[in-house]
């Protein structure tokens, strides 16, 4: 009769209590879930930044082509009012590319850096679990052992088996241990490390909305014609645009 090798299965002791496997589930779930938000809220932050600095080129670029437009060597007061326009875009562009600038070395680049330390913390789970199932494969072999006939060479493989399992038992415990004590302390050490980029977020902005204020108010001391309404200009230029409607070239068959 040939020897058949026993099938080497689950162990059936319960090795990692449900509980501890449940806790270690829950903190591991909410790294998972602080890995993803941390990732997307970098990817929405480099679209902002490059959003602003878009939107900001492209109202210098218009106000440069105004400038050039022919208009401005025919009417001086044109000249002057996109001349104000154009130096209030290059200041608005200045103060814009401050804000990115200071976004990125104070909220961008934290986030990246958080984020580097993911691949670390999946790494040292997926070693204690292939050390988890290292240990459940020794011990169901022990288990495959003590339950046969207590024979001299059953006895010798049984003490083999128990000392291939003690040193794996001892790592993986020792694995467990760690991560579900520091965990925790990652998850936890969250808000610490990222209030003082928020508050940097949030002092670029005032800084920033604020200059804003200075240089639109600037703006519309410049070009504003005093006592004139929303509403009276909207007529005035409704006034102006039926003139153009009236010139045969644009009237109607």
């Amino acid at each position: 009769m040939s020897w058949i090798p026993f099938k080497i299965g689950q162990p059936k002791k319960q090795i990692v209590p449900k509980t501890v496997e449940r806790d270690f589930e829950r903190e591991y779930g909410k790294l998972q879930q602080l890995e993803d938000q941390t990732k997307k809220l970098q990817k929405d932050m480099k679209k902002n930044t490059d959003a602003d600095v878009a939107m900001s080129k492209s109202a210098v670029k218009i106000s440069s082509d105004l400038l050039s437009n022919p208009l401005c060597e025919q009417d001086p007061n044109f000249l002057a009012m996109v001349t104000a326009l154009d130096t209030a875009m290059k200041r608005m562009d200045s103060f814009n590319q401050e804000k990115v600038n200071q976004i990125q070395k104070t909220v961008i680049e934290p986030l990246k850096k958080f984020s580097s330390v993911f691949p670390s913390l999946n790494m040292a789970v997926k070693r204690r679990e292939q050390t988890l199932q290292d240990y459940k494969r020794l011990q169901s072999k022990v288990e495959k052992y003590e339950e046969k006939e207590k024979t001299g060479p059953i006895f010798a493989k049984l003490h083999q088996a128990r000392e291939e399992l003690r040193p794996v038992k001892e790592d993986f415990e020792a694995k467990n241990k760690q991560l579900l004590e520091e965990m925790p302390k990652f998850y936890s050490s969250r808000i610490d490390y990222f209030e003082p980029s928020f508050e940097s977020l949030i002092r670029a902005q005032v800084v920033y909305y604020t200059e804003m204020h200075k240089i639109f108010g600037d703006l519309t001391e410049q070009i504003d014609e005093p006592g004139l309404t929303d509403e009276q200009r909207e007529k005035e230029n409704e006034a102006k645009l039926s003139d153009l409607r009236a010139l045969s070239i644009v009237a109607d068959d």
